[in-house]
């Protein structure tokens, strides 16, 4: 498992998957940052999936929520699928309030939920002995 956080936000990779998450704190300027490392890991770490948990955010505005929906458009076209996993119910209200639509972003109830529709699954047996069976 590697991790990095020089735009603030660590980003864990597991396996073929990118685990990161937004917090309240993410200004704009720290979400182009975000925005521009987790597509730079992407493409260095050949990750076909990121789950990006939501579950801290606590509202939500136009900004963020275009940052998320061009963050999937990008990572699409850079070969990996997105899930937002972890919105709250005030924050899934605010965006139907504002009328926000976040077309083309798959969501999950939690990260777990979102590492399964990747199809990453935790097991106690090591890589190597996977094969083996």
């Amino acid at each position: 498992m590697n991790g990095g956080t020089r735009g603030g936000v660590p980003i864990l990779r597991l396996g073929d998957v990118l685990v990161t998450g937004l917090l309240n704190e993410l200004d704009d300027k720290g979400a182009l940052a975000f925005t521009e490392e987790l597509t730079e890991r992407i493409v260095a770490d050949r990750a076909r999936g990121v789950v990006i948990d939501i579950s801290r955010l606590e509202i939500i505005d136009s900004f963020v929520a275009r940052t998320l929906m061009e963050l999937t458009t990008t990572s699409r076209l850079l070969g990996s699928r997105v899930i937002v996993a972890g919105m709250r119910p005030a924050v899934a209200i605010t965006l139907v309030e504002l009328g926000l639509r976040l077309s083309g972003v798959e969501t999950t109830l939690n990260a777990e939920q979102g590492l399964r529709a990747l199809g990453w699954e935790q097991t106690l047996v090591p890589p190597a002995e996977r094969g083996a069976r």
